[in-house]
């Protein structure tokens, strides 16, 4: 895994008040050792925490809720509730589903949103409760970078937020492309899309 860079502010001015921090996926059933077991989401639980307690009344914790049996779903994830059988609700149990205990201890005032896909935004849960809040930027962290953030992520930018991305404070299963996706998101979504680790988010918060 590439070290995150370090800048001192973000192009488009300092994050404002109303931000809402949105961690994805930051789980039970990514963190022990399952089939889906992401590794280093231990070490950036840390940063992801450090960010959460810091605004708990503006954190919004999104859940990855598996299909119940193996091949349960809509279309293709028919054949993925089937491949992925040992990470269905029956067999796993209902309480990996949970938020790691340093952060479901935020809860409330923190709140959590929960999905059946890996975009939040197909339910418009979300989207109405950041309205709700009046924000217009959005602080991304959690896992993975590749899979369920960055389809938080593009879904954020289809509906004209302003992303920052805590580019410590996410992880994935593979490096390589967690790698190529912080280049994806620095490179190819430059006018959209800002990055910075955690100690920068904090220090330019208003």
């Amino acid at each position: 895994m590439a070290e995150p860079e370090v800048s001192g502010s973000f192009p488009n001015g300092p994050i404002p008040a109303d931000a809402v921090h949105v961690c994805v996926d930051m789980q039970l059933l990514f963190a022990r050792d399952t089939d889906w077991h992401t590794p280093w989401m231990e070490r950036v639980l840390p940063r992801v925490h450090r960010l959460a307690a810091h605004y708990p009344e503006r954190t919004v914790f999104t859940r990855f809720v598996p299909a119940r049996h193996p091949g349960e779903g809509r279309g293709c994830w028919q054949r993925y509730y089937r491949r992925w059988a040992s990470m269905t609700i029956e067999r796993l149990g209902e309480e990996m589903v949970g938020l790691l205990p340093d952060l479901a201890a935020l809860t409330p005032p923190a709140i959590v949103i929960d999905k059946q896909v890996y975009s939040p935004w197909l339910d418009p849960t979300l989207d109405r409760h950041l309205q709700s809040r009046g924000a217009g930027t959005v602080v991304i962290t959690g896992g993975e970078t590749d899979v369920c953030v960055l389809a938080t992520v593009l879904g954020a930018v289809d509906r004209g937020y302003r992303v920052v991305i805590a580019t410590d404070a996410v992880c994935s299963s593979s490096d390589r492309t967690h790698d190529a996706m912080l280049t994806l998101y620095q490179q190819r979504f430059g006018q959209q899309i800002e990055t910075g680790d955690v100690e920068t988010i904090l220090r330019n918060w208003n």
